[in-house]
């Protein structure tokens, strides 16, 4: 049983979906801020992992871990005597990218992926300098461990005269994403054990299915005197919902991560939305073979590394693209400086953040840092010495430090960031790196010439009002239940008091009842089991904000003034009054026009599915047409048409335009009169409403 068992289905199987990887664990780095390699380094930052394991797990074998792991900065010195004594020989620091590979046991399936690697390479202009097989301990490893151990290699590959380091960087990464893409599609036995820890020309990354004492033992290498860098990034996984696996151990490509992101099916799905407007110079053909960007069945932590590696090699600074996608709290912030603010704001009109409490530390390998989510849910310490080193941990005392040794100490606070420059040999203060990164670009400029507010469109002409005469008809077509109508809209028309509920919902499924029940009612919310405290939006107004920006998505890899025009809404939730402002919307790109959403009320499945289909292909004609707001309404039922449930008209028509790749050129909106609860709202915002 012990040699079937494998820990890492990657498909759905049996109550496991892969879609739900998450963990929670402990993360930390010590950095000789001078930039000073050394071997001692990478011995304290192993001790920091030491002393952050009571915050990793094991399962039924208590010598395997959840995953353990270090990021180091090349060691060349090491390496170019490793390599030399295998016949071979390394170019300078820089000029060659270092391939940590986890590839299959099986030794056949080994040398087939080796050679799909080394013609890759080629035929990405890059050549193979040579092969090292890893030293390892086995025996360090727990019997689950060593189930699923799969044989580590090194690759060196080097690229042709006259290619700079960053092109070099952004070649390994084209490499790494084919290598991904077409080994997961191709027919070779084991390919699961396939992984690319690492592929870089200045980091290099040792992880695994480790508890934090073993990883020593077993990469033998991290023991050598010779191997020294001048940061060590480390990380103790505890697998919260997660089957642990070799790949999913931490440290990831840039990034190692403690927390959760809870928002992430719908950061994944926009991210596909969006890859039909991505164009990038510093990439050029090459951004086509990096698709998808989110590998398929990855956990959070791993698909937020994606993300932040394609931004990071596209063009922008390390702590621009954390600010990007993990904002601090900055819409209701009376105190942060108007530049500030207006950055903020206009990536907001770029992407949606990646939300949910964490923690995160990354390297670029000259850079090196970490920042808190806008509601500081995760702990973070940091230590700076006088004799030039930076602690950063998930709690304090990871290291000793002498008392007098001490310069500064802290905690890091929600929304800010920890930075170490090691090129200039400094600590970049918060107030700093956000001001740098505000007088990049004209932001508030940009701002005021571009985005619409709804608040400043004219009044229209007409609009509907309450119609009572027949409110008892479209409560029965919509399915309003009597106690619906004492317990959940009385009570919020007459008090404004929203029903409570609870996340532990025992009520029965809807797929079991023999009553006719709403699409919505057969979603069940997903929610952090673990380690979220509960939030109160009312006393904790400053990090919460309800403000949405629609319009016409554009190249996330870019900025210029036409990325922020938007629709800015102040909540996603519109009156009558305000959708007839954009029913008639002629301003810039912004041009409305509204769907039915309707199918013959004596039909059946059928004519269902004839009607969503018309649908899909009248938005599909909007968008030739010029239209960019398409309202999707059920305002017009009557005796001879009934309503298309909203969630499954619309979910229809977004999933419809991005498998034709249009999705980003127009925002849904959903007229009906069909949604009632919260439950029904955040289902219609998380299948495709704008």
């Amino acid at each position: 049983m012990r040699r079937d068992w494998h820990p890492a289905p990657r498909a759905s199987q049996g109550l496991y979906e892969p879609s739900l990887e998450r963990d929670a664990c402990g993360v930390g780095f010590v950095a000789d801020v001078r930039g000073e390699a050394s071997h001692e380094i990478i011995r304290k930052g192993l001790q920091i992992l030491v002393h952050l394991a009571h915050r990793g797990a094991c399962g039924c074998d208590p010598e395997t871990g959840d995953g353990a792991g270090i990021m180091i900065q090349i060691p060349h010195a090491y390496l170019a005597g490793e390599c030399a004594r295998l016949g071979f020989d390394l170019p300078g620091p820089g000029a060659y990218g270092v391939g940590m590979l986890f590839l299959p046991r099986r030794k056949d399936s080994r040398l087939v992926v080796e050679g799909h690697l080394e013609r890759v390479a080629h035929q990405e202009g890059l050549a193979v300098l040579g092969w090292r097989e890893v030293p390892v301990n086995s025996a360090a490893l727990g019997w689950l461990a060593r189930a699923s151990q799969p044989f580590i290699e090194q690759v060196f590959l080097r690229g042709p005269q006259g290619m700079g380091q960053e092109e070099l960087e952004r070649k390994l990464y084209v490499v790494m994403r084919r290598m991904e893409n077409e080994i997961r599609d191709s027919e070779i036995p084991d390919k699961e054990d396939f992984y690319i820890p690492s592929m870089s020309t200045r980091t290099v990354v040792y992880k695994g299915l480790l508890l934090a004492p073993q990883i020593e033992q077993f990469y033998l290498d991290l023991a050598a005197p010779g191997l020294s860098s001048a940061l060590a990034l480390v990380h103790q996984r505890f697998s919260t919902n997660t089957i642990p696996t070799w790949p999913l151990a931490h440290p990831y490509r840039l990034i190692a991560h403690n927390g959760e992101i809870n928002t992430l099916r719908g950061n994944v799905n926009w991210m596909n939305a969006r890859e039909s407007v991505l164009k990038s110079p510093a990439f050029g053909e090459d951004l086509r073979k990096l698709f998808p960007v989110v590998t398929p069945g990855l956990s959070d932590s791993a698909s937020l590394d994606n993300v932040v590696q394609l931004l990071y090699l596209a063009g922008r600074s390390l702590p621009h693209v954390m600010a990007m996608l993990i904002p601090e709290a900055w819409d209701h912030d009376p105190t942060m400086p108007d530049e500030e603010r207006a950055f903020y704001e206009y990536h907001a009109s770029l992407m949606e953040p990646w939300d949910g409490p964490a923690a995160i530390a990354f390297t670029d390998g000259e850079l090196i840092g970490a920042t808190l989510d806008r509601n500081g849910l995760r702990p973070a310490r940091y230590l700076v010495t006088h004799d030039g080193l930076l602690i950063m941990a998930s709690e304090a005392g990871v290291l000793p430090v002498e008392p007098e040794n001490v310069k500064e100490k802290g905690r890091l606070q929600p929304g800010k960031m920890l930075l170490a420059d090691l090129r200039e040999g400094r600590i970049v203060p918060d107030e700093e790196i956000k001001a740098q990164l505000a007088r990049r670009r004209p932001y508030g400029q940009w701002l005021k010439e571009n985005q619409v507010r709804l608040e400043d469109l004219p009044a229209p002409p007409r609009w509907h009002s309450t119609d009572f005469s027949n409110l008892l008809d479209r409560q029965r077509a919509f399915g309003y239940t009597d106690e619906e109508l004492r317990s959940i809209l009385a009570p919020m028309a007459l008090h404004g008091d929203d029903p409570v509920g609870s996340m532990g919902v025992d009520t029965p499924l809807a797929c079991l009842s023999d009553k006719p029940q709403l699409l919505f009612n057969y979603f069940k919310q997903l929610f952090a089991q673990v380690t979220n405290p509960p939030i109160d939006p009312i006393r904790e107004e400053m990090v919460m904000s309800l403000a949405s920006y629609i319009g016409v998505e554009r190249n996330i890899l870019e900025e210029t003034p036409q990325h922020c025009h938007t629709l800015k809404l102040a909540q996603p939730i519109l009156t009558n009054y305000d959708l007839e402002k954009l029913r008639r919307v002629s301003q810039g790109d912004f041009l409305a026009t509204t769907l039915m959403m309707l199918f013959p009320a004596g039909g059946g499945q059928t004519e269902l599915r004839q009607a969503l289909e018309a649908l899909c292909r009248r938005a599909s004609w909007a968008i030739r047409s010029g239209y960019s707001l398409l309202i999707l309404s059920d305002r017009a039922i009557d005796e001879n048409f009934a309503p298309i449930p909203s969630l499954l008209a619309l979910s229809a028509v977004h999933n419809h335009l991005v498998r034709e790749r249009t999705r980003t050129q127009v925002a849904l909106i959903v007229e009906s009169g069909e949604p009632r609860e919260v439950h029904h709202f955040c289902l219609l915002l998380g299948y495709g409403a704008s």
